[in-house]
């Protein structure tokens, strides 16, 4: 069905927890595994219509912010989602306490169990009032920031559309690009340290009502880490400022040769050549043509996926006014259908966006059948290796996009992948500064940022920026409002997917091959499991990131200096 055809329904809680009561009632009672699993299968239809609908309203909503209709309606899930978690987590301490559960474990395996285990220490009852105050700031900060309206080259721009100028060849437009992003950040300031500030103190409120002394141990458990610890993350960002911090150095030494500039000023960082970044060549609508002619070329089943995705209408790619920022892809279980969404706005992006997110989609679709409902989809850190992997995979094809500028566009992203790391490392520690330390005033965190900055990103020179400059860039990453601990699993999965570049420039068809198996996998394994599985070295393994480093410094050392001229 098309995605404009979809019908939409509020799912009433009263409605639905009699339905779901009904069926958990028809579980407790079973007096078989048999029974108990019949039971479950209608709880888990429940599910998928309430995931639909909600994922129904949140696309509709973010795709215009300003459409009362639907921003009301996902002001009414904000305000009753922990109930619906609250029935989810009765069905979970009803599996997990089941006298079958040997029966069900031999048949769903073990890890659901251990999963389902790790939801019941992230949730009480008690804490479903702070978790609906913690969805209405969350809310309240996407809202801020699509509501930019920046008058900027005789348009009004969102703050996507405006990114497009950090990427001119006209140096003194990214910096009136980047004074006007620092501006309304600036202008915002107070809302933005009051909202973080809120969001700090509620998620601190729930992890010490569960018993936690502070969000950090109970951030872990609502991103699922079922495979490695806090320490081994700590281990792999120091990896990172060993092994790939004075990498991104190098590259950025290179950036300002090549751009003929005395320093490297913060809104110089995006461009990457002095005539201008690649640009893809087209339309929206030709871009999606020559995508489907990509996919077709690749294998089979992306073909058949991105049909589906065209047929059916799943996505919604071009930046407009009210329009949410970034990119993200979710799934409509009741249609068996992914949806894409992304801001285009003329720059690389795009397509960087187009290859990413069309790999979310790519899994969702592969293993949509995939039973218990639990495994379709992997955790977070898993997920990101399909969409980052799919970057790479897609490389033979820029041409198509790109024209002649196809090789320096396969350089710049390369080299934005390794640049990326330490900023992403910078994110997740500071994380862990601010939820230990609760109690930092607006100005000790952005001292903190400012201090994580001369480890991770040294040599940022903001220029004198007033936002930037005094530490608040971190308040433009929206994973740290709305999804605290998410950022470091793109680091994790970043190093997965350079371990497919490598080994696609030695042997493609099993590379491929390995990706086709992990994306079916779906969430079947953990996240160290479904590595293993494909035959991939963990990233928490010291010789992994310094291995996959060197193949791409190497890579980046012999390429072809005339084309980056």
């Amino acid at each position: 069905m098309r995605f404009d055809e979809m019908p939409y329904q509020r799912v009433e809680y009263d409605h639905y927890r009699a339905d779901f009561e009904k069926a958990l009632n028809e579980l407790t009672a079973a007096n078989s595994a048999k029974k108990q699993i019949e039971a479950a299968k209608n709880i888990f239809k429940l599910r998928d219509t309430f995931e639909t609908m909600t994922s129904l309203c949140y696309i509709r909503h973010t795709v215009n912010t300003q459409d009362a209709f639907y921003s009301a309606e996902n002001d009414y899930y904000d305000e009753t989602n922990p109930k619906f978690e609250e029935l989810n987590h009765r069905f979970y301490q009803a599996l997990n306490d089941s006298p079958y559960r040997a029966e069900l474990e031999k048949t769903w395996g073990s890890l659901l169990f251990t999963n389902i285990s790790i939801s019941l220490r992230s949730f009480d009852s008690k804490i479903m009032e702070d978790m609906a105050e913690e969805n209405r700031l969350c809310t309240q900060y996407q809202k801020l920031i699509a509501s930019a309206q920046i008058q900027f080259d005789g348009k009004i721009l969102n703050l996507s559309q405006l990114g497009a100028y950090l990427e001119s060849a006209d140096r003194s437009i990214r910096k009136d690009a980047l004074n006007k992003r620092s501006a309304f950040f600036r202008s915002h300031q107070e809302e933005l340290d009051n909202l973080y500030d809120q969001l700090v103190h509620v998620r601190d409120r729930q992890a010490k009502a569960l018993g936690f002394p502070h969000y950090v141990p109970l951030g872990y458990l609502r991103m699922t880490r079922n495979s490695y610890t806090r320490d081994q993350v700590a281990a792999f960002r120091q990896l990172v400022k060993t092994e790939i911090v004075p990498i991104a150095n190098d590259l950025r030494r290179m950036q300002r040769a090549r751009l003929g500039i005395s320093t490297l000023y913060f809104y110089d960082e995006a461009l990457f050549y002095p005539s201008g970044n690649p640009k893809p060549q087209g339309t929206p609508e030709e871009i999606f043509k020559h995508g489907q002619e990509m996919y077709h070329a690749l294998s089979p089943e992306t073909g058949e996926f991105f049909d589906f995705l065209l047929k059916n209408a799943l996505f919604d790619a071009l930046g407009r006014k009210g329009k949410a920022s970034g990119g993200y892809c979710t799934e409509l279980p009741d249609y068996k259908s992914p949806f894409i969404f992304a801001n285009f706005n003329g720059t690389s992006d795009d397509i960087s966006t187009l290859t990413h997110e069309a790999g979310h989609a790519f899994q969702a679709y592969l293993s949509k059948d995939n039973f218990p409902p639990e495994y379709r989809s992997p955790t977070l850190e898993s997920c990101e290796i399909h969409s980052m992997s799919m970057e790479f995979f897609t490389w033979p094809w820029m041409d198509l996009f790109f024209g002649k500028e196809a090789d320096r566009y396969r350089y710049m992203h390369l080299c934005s992948a390794l640049l990326f790391l330490p900023y992403g490392c910078a994110v997740d520690e500071f994380q862990h500064i601010v939820y230990e330390h609760p109690e930092m005033s607006p100005k000790e965190r952005r001292q903190a940022w400012l201090a994580l900055e001369e480890v991770y990103l040294p040599g940022t020179d903001y220029d004198h920026d007033g936002f930037f400059s005094e530490g608040g860039r971190w308040q433009r990453q929206s994973h740290i409002y709305e999804s605290p601990f998410y950022y470091i699993d793109y680091c994790l999965a970043q190093t997965c997917a350079l371990e497919f570049w490598a080994l696609m420039q030695e042997d493609r068809s099993s590379a491929w091959k390995r990706y086709l198996k992990l994306c079916k996998l779906g969430g079947k394994d953990t996240f160290t499991g479904l590595i293993k599985q494909v035959g991939l070295k963990t990233p928490f393994d010291p010789a992994c990131l310094k291995t996959v480093a060197a193949s791409a410094k190497h890579f980046l050392d012999q390429f072809d200096q005339n084309k980056l001229k």
